[in-house]
């Protein structure tokens, strides 16, 4: 489920949340279905369960989980996970992006080929 890359400089919690997003956006993870327990994936991944809440925590605030006490942390129906401010935090992250992409001077239209192939790739339009 999870590959931790003790070679890599970002932080173990960082690695769990983003692949736990890689698997809720790609589908391996449903709408509403039941994600493994902090102890329990802290005793999957033999690490301090401090940094599996610490992911879990972010990913709550992220709106891709939601948690239910005594019951457990779930996945998010997707049309409840992008919620404005989640929006507005990827626009900027976007727009920094860009800016890059003009720095090193990448023409615009290879950056729009480039995000309308993306969106192709989801079975989606550039015009929705």
């Amino acid at each position: 489920m999870f590959q931790l890359n003790l070679k890599d400089h970002s932080p173990l919690y960082q690695q769990i949340k983003e692949q736990m997003k890689t698997m809720i956006i790609s589908g391996a993870l449903k709408a509403d279905e039941k994600i493994p327990s902090v102890r329990e994936l802290a005793q999957m991944l033999t690490i301090n369960p401090n940094t599996i809440q610490k992911a879990y925590k972010e990913l709550e605030q992220e709106g891709f989980i939601y948690s239910i006490r005594a019951k457990g942390s779930f996945v998010t129906p997707r049309d409840n996970i992008l919620k404005e401010v989640r929006i507005n935090e990827l626009m900027t992250n976007l727009e920094k992006t860009v800016r890059e992409l003009i720095y090193v001077q990448v023409p615009c239209q290879q950056v729009v080929l480039y995000i309308k192939k993306l969106y192709a790739e989801e079975g989606s339009t550039a015009d929705d």
